[in-house]
């Protein structure tokens, strides 16, 4: 485990590489992740990958679910789920995101569990498959050979292609949910074909975050720790077939193309291998003989990631408070309101993680009802479930508290940080409105003798004998034309007090009137002396007295 330290000597701030600077010419940077589209993640979805603004008409009609003999597994998946269609099955890039560089081979790795719960060692376990796809038919060949002596068998396949995907779908009998929900980077879990006293199928798709060694090559997707590591997301995508026969229980497992540099199907395959050298896990398979603890035990993985990644988050988080309150460099600020925004969508993918633990303990296996298990071992079987579920789960919630700690201090550190900013912009806001003062000073001290200057310079005849204008004239067009600026000043205003907002501008210009109509003083009759007044200013002839009134 990486020592918590503090980091500032050894990594000096001009070698922090940020999340997205400077590297996204790079050719070979991972596509980025689609958005999950959650209703489309299980099957119990009636319509699965269906746009609901076209016309339901223009699909193509579902095929009718053909016979066992029948199936061929280039019809996958309408052939054994006919409400796939091919529009469906376009919309859902079942296709499009399979593998389709040339030069990435598929290849599918086996882990295999014997009988007695021991696992067979690496030498004696099948070489992987690597699929030549001039010669299909003898991969399809090879899947249909039924294994002998064992308990449990792993597929783990690299960059799959899509023959391949049909091949598993169709020999499986695998709902297309998995590969959809795989491909898509969808986080997942259930149950279906279940059958009493026989199997059933479950299926955990899970994204969760894991750390990599910098490399100029790669591009990295969010946060960078100052031990020369970055954090990225990953995917775990396990299909199960659990089943009574013997032989018959398969894990499946997806793992994205080369292109988005995650966990290969081989390094997973060694960690499976490992699983059965630990004393601790070999004791469970010999007790029991449920299949699904080794499908627990994988999702240990996914909590070792998240464990180093919060570590080396948490150094970071160290690191930018240290720089960040003796520096004022604007990147700093910049990757922590980042790293603050990616906290929470890491704590939703914990939240998904822990559904998933509990879909599993909550989930027994159908084939426990059946006659190769005693009633004593049915419930011993369960009861070592619920507890190494429970021991898995109480460990995502230490992640969980630890999250939340990080979340705190990076909200601290923010917030500190923009305090002194704004402190900042305040002492400087001090400093220019002092500079403003002393010019308001230097003002006051000329502005009277610039009055006096002015008054002195009128061209009127109370100070000018030979003048034309008279000081009365002046002040009547000054106060005329500036009653006339204010006016249209708050007229051509969208938002005035003294107008409603979003109103025209004819209601705008007349907002004098307008005002005048909503004050207290305002009357009829006092409306109809105003009418008089201007009817008599406007009779040139006739006398103030000479309108009517009626009362």
């Amino acid at each position: 485990m990486t020592s918590r330290q503090s980091p500032c000597a050894r990594f000096p701030l001009n070698t922090l590489h940020w999340s997205h600077g400077g590297h996204g010419s790079h050719v070979n940077k991972p596509p980025p992740i689609p958005a999950p589209i959650f209703r489309h993640a299980a099957p119990s979805g009636p319509w699965p990958w269906m746009d609901l603004q076209s016309d339901i008409s223009l699909e193509t009609e579902p095929v009718p679910r053909l016979a066992a003999d029948q199936w061929k597994w280039r019809g996958y998946p309408q052939n054994l789920f006919g409400n796939w269609v091919a529009d469906r099955v376009a919309r859902s890039k079942m296709i499009e995101n399979c593998s389709r560089e040339p030069r990435d081979k598929c290849k599918i790795y086996y882990v295999d569990v014997l009988e007695s719960g021991e696992f067979k060692s690496v030498k004696d376990t099948d070489a992987p498959i690597e699929v030549d796809e001039s010669a299909l038919n003898q991969l399809w060949e090879k899947l249909q050979v039924e294994p002998t002596g064992l308990r449990l068998r792993v597929l783990l396949v690299d960059n799959m292609k899509h023959p391949v995907l049909q091949m598993l779908g169709t020999r499986y009998n695998i709902e297309p949910c998995f590969f959809t929900s795989s491909l898509n980077w969808i986080p997942s879990r259930y149950q279906e074909e279940v059958v009493k006293k026989k199997g059933d199928h479950i299926t955990v798709t899970l994204l969760f975050v894991r750390t990599a060694i910098w490399d100029k090559s790669a591009v990295p997707l969010h946060i960078l720790s100052p031990a020369e590591k970055y954090l990225l997301q990953d995917l775990l995508a396990l299909h199960m077939i659990r089943s009574s026969d013997p032989n018959g229980s398969t894990i499946i497992s997806y793992h994205p193309s080369a292109q988005w540099n995650r966990t290969t199907a081989e390094r997973l395959k060694h960690l499976v291998h490992k699983v059965g050298e630990s004393v601790y896990w070999q004791k469970i398979f010999e007790q029991s003989k449920d299949p699904t603890f080794l499908f627990l035990a994988i999702l240990w993985y996914a909590l070792y990631a998240w464990d180093e990644s919060l570590d080396h988050l948490y150094i970071h988080m160290n690191w930018l408070e240290t720089n960040g309150l003796s520096t004022n460099d604007n990147n700093l600020t910049t990757e922590l309101h980042t790293i603050q925004a990616q906290l929470l969508h890491y704590a939703s993918l914990l939240e998904e993680f822990r559904k998933s633990v509990t879909f599993i303990r909550n989930t027994p296996s159908p084939a426990l009802e059946s006659a190769g298990f005693g009633e004593q071992a049915r419930r011993e079987t369960n009861k070592l479930m619920r507890k190494e579920c429970d021991c898995l789960l109480a460990e995502i919630e230490r992640l969980g508290f630890q999250l939340r700690n990080i979340t705190d201090l990076a909200k601290a550190t923010v917030n500190f940080v923009d305090s002194r900013r704004m402190q900042d912009l305040t002492v400087a806001t001090v400093r220019d409105s002092a500079a403003m003062k002393q010019i308001s000073y230097l003002t006051m001290i000329f502005l009277p003798a610039s009055f006096v200057a002015a008054v002195f310079g009128m061209n009127v005849r109370e100070i000018t004998e030979d003048a034309t204008e008279t000081l009365w004239h002046y002040a009547a067009v000054s106060i005329a034309f500036t009653v006339a600026t204010a006016w249209l000043v708050v007229a051509f205003q969208a938002h005035s007090p003294f107008h409603e907002g979003g109103c025209g501008f004819w209601r705008r210009l007349a907002w004098p009137v307008l005002c005048w109509m909503q004050s207290p003083w305002f009357s009829p009759d006092v409306e109809l002396v105003i009418i008089c007044v201007a009817l008599q200013y406007g009779t040139s002839k006739a006398p103030f007295g000479a309108v009517d009134v009626d009362d």
